[in-house]
């Protein structure tokens, strides 16, 4: 029986029982648009994210989990004016837009790894998708839900009455000039579904359509992709707390008016990360990237961790000495939890699991990760227990924070043991064990290799989880090797 999990959704501004349709929960997060590198307050997004699906794969669900690349059609003003942002960093950098397309869609992917961000199962590139955002814009115009301007096609707003529902808007209030520039729309909220190339010039992204040669929208989007890869009404779709006035609104409108079905259950956003009371943003000089982190030889989990002491819907505020903070208390969390490793205790994944109470309460109460560290805090101080049992609980507690607590110290010895097709899987161990018992966890590495390799998600979670109730931290390695911590 699945324990209660409850999340904030913002379309009922309320916590609310998450009641999936179906144990493979569907969930799609908005990706990064590839024309920079993603800053550390994108990266906030991510962790949250990610700490969602871990939260829902520790409750026995099966989670399909889609990011998109947006690589054409996000420009840089909301209102649907001005440059599309790949083509304003291929001029910055004096390259082609593809070329910057893949350079920061593999900086991201790098970053994700670094952060222990579980890669999703899908990751649907915007260029690859254009006949699906077409025949959707085609669906709307069928529908009666678009007009035409001269610089593109144009969502309705007016067509649809729910349009105001989401974000709590007052469209009344809202007059043409004063927040967008109106050009050709009728209502300061119509959004473009597909501009049109500028006349005499040639677009390095551009394809044709049957209202002429352009580009899609930056919200048709997500709405095609979402459906082309889970089934609607979508479980779960996430994102930045700024997306939710325009971006998400938008996505709603055009998803629901194609197909006159709900488009989404549950939407979750994450605040921002601030700095001098400002969101850090890529057009502004607050703008810190991993790379950063790195100069300055903080551990890149230790954002990570500082991550944890707000919550998710809350406001954090970026301080170097915090992130220091940050790295000190990683540093003497894993070396509380190393300590006497290898002595003999009775220390079974039964009353690891009775440790984590409070811990599993506050991750499933929204997401509380602030109470969940400090639950994982008074585990680990508790001398009262013996090491191999706070080991296996902090290793419990690991697969939702991916923190590598029990990272080994370095020098620390390792064993290498071959895995599927050639691949190495490496085993550290802190604590005593037998032969027999490595051969055991090899054994359930590689069948968890097997499933990956078959994209069978849900069996690769289990045997995940299995391991972690024998004391087992996992992480995969870009060169296809397991890195495994008893």
């Amino acid at each position: 029986m699945k324990k209660d999990f409850h999340i904030y959704n913002t379309a009922s501004r309320s916590k609310e029982l998450f009641t999936p349709l179906h144990d493979t929960v569907g969930m799609y997060c908005c990706g990064p648009t590839v024309y920079n590198y993603a800053h550390i307050g994108n990266l906030r997004t991510y962790i949250f994210e990610d700490v969602l699906r871990r939260a829902l794969v520790s409750l026995g669900y099966t989670v399909k989990h889609v990011v998109n690349i947006t690589d054409v059609g996000h420009l840089v003003s909301d209102a649907d004016t001005g440059e599309d942002k790949m083509e304003k960093g291929a001029k910055r950098e004096g390259r082609s837009v593809w070329d910057i397309a893949e350079f920061y869609t593999k900086k991201f992917m790098e970053n994700i790894r670094d952060l222990n961000i579980r890669e999703p199962d899908l990751f649907p590139r915007a260029t690859a998708h254009i006949p699906q955002m077409i025949a959707m814009v085609q669906e709307l115009e069928r529908k009666e839900f678009t007009y035409l301007t001269k610089d593109g096609i144009y969502f309705d707003t007016t067509r649809f009455p729910a349009y105001a529902a989401f974000a709590r808007l007052d469209p009344d209030s809202i007059r043409g000039g004063e927040r967008v520039d109106m050009g050709d729309k009728r209502s300061p909220t119509d959004f473009a579904l597909w501009k049109f190339s500028p006349a005499g010039a040639k677009r390095q992204m551009e394809w044709e359509s049957p209202w002429g040669t352009g580009f899609p929208g930056w919200h048709i989007e997500c709405s095609a992709m979402a459906l082309a890869y889970l089934p609607q009404p979508v479980e779960i779709h996430c994102g930045g707390t700024d997306h939710v006035r325009i971006h998400h609104t938008n996505e709603i409108a055009q998803a629901e008016a194609a197909t006159g079905k709900q488009f989404v259950r549950y939407w979750l956003h994450g605040e921002f990360l601030v700095v001098d009371k400002g969101k850090m943003a890529k057009s502004g000089e607050n703008f810190v990237t991993l790379d950063s982190l790195a100069a300055k030889k903080i551990p890149f989990l230790a954002y990570r961790l500082f991550c944890f002491s707000a919550h998710y819907r809350s406001p954090l505020a970026f301080s170097w000495e915090g992130l220091r903070g940050a790295a000190a208390a990683l540093a003497n969390l894993r070396k509380g939890l190393a300590a006497g490793a290898a002595e003999k205790g009775a220390a079974t994944p039964e009353r690891a699991e009775r440790m984590l109470d409070k811990f599993y309460g506050a991750v499933y109460d929204d997401l509380n990760m602030p109470q969940a560290m400090a639950a994982l805090w008074d585990i680990a101080r508790d001398e009262t227990t013996a090491p191999p049992l706070r080991r296996i609980a902090a290793a419990r507690a690991d697969e939702i924070l991916g923190l590598d607590l029990l990272k080994p110290a370095a020098g620390e010895p390792s064993e290498s043991f071959t895995g599927e097709k050639g691949t190495a899987i490496k085993i550290t161990v802190g604590r005593a064990m037998s032969g027999a018992e490595k051969e055991a966890i090899v054994e359930k590495v590689r069948q968890r290799q097997r499933a990956r390799a078959a994209k069978d998600w849900g069996a690769a979670d289990t045997f995940r989880k299995e391991l972690s109730g024998l004391g087992a931290t996992v992480k995969d390695l870009p060169d296809g090797t397991v890195e495994v911590r008893l």
